[in-house]
């Protein structure tokens, strides 16, 4: 058993011993993440897309929620002349249009973040792709992103990925189901 463990400490020793020879060779880069999600022109595209998706619907419903308040003032202003029967049946029914337009409201909210969620999973899915393929171009051997404390600037090859993000031709992002 001495003789084994002797074997293998001499093996440890020469991995280790031929590593730094191996590090000095590592080609090591670093990109910052959240630059290229906020600066690609594919997550300006996927901003774009949600937004225009989803404006008509919101729009409908500030104007819905305007349609109430103007009853609602209508029905604090005449509520003097109206019988408690009507303030009643106004109230109840301006109630359940409040409650309506804040269901709706959630339901568009839940339906904007799913949307959302879909749009940010392909934009990272199309910048990791661009990273590795990047990579591989100029022969490095690592790249890190996120969790870097600190790496010198010219380890920082984001503005290259955001060039070779820019040169890619633009792809219509298409339309929520």
């Amino acid at each position: 058993m001495p003789g084994g463990l002797a074997l293998a400490a001499l093996a440890l020793a020469g991995a280790l011993a031929a590593a730094p020879a191996r590090a000095a060779d590592l080609r090591i880069a670093v990109v910052n993440y959240a630059q290229l999600i906020q600066d690609s022109p594919q997550a300006k595209a996927a901003v774009a897309a949600l937004r225009a998706e989803f404006a008509p619907k919101q729009r409908s419903l500030q104007a819905e929620a305007n349609e109430l308040k103007v009853k609602e003032d209508n029905l604090k202003k005449n509520e003097a002349t109206m019988t408690q029967d009507q303030r009643d049946a106004a109230e109840l029914d301006l109630r359940e249009r409040y409650q309506d337009l804040t269901r709706k409201q959630s339901e568009i909210q839940d339906d904007v973040n799913t949307r959302r969620n879909e749009l940010m999973s392909e934009l990272q899915r199309t910048l990791v792709q661009v990273v590795q393929n990047y990579a591989k171009q100029q022969k490095y051997d690592l790249v890190l992103a996120d969790g870097v404390i600190y790496s010198d600037s010219t380890l920082d090859i984001t503005p290259a990925i955001l060039s070779a993000l820019k040169s890619q031709p633009a792809r219509r992002v298409p339309a929520g189901k």
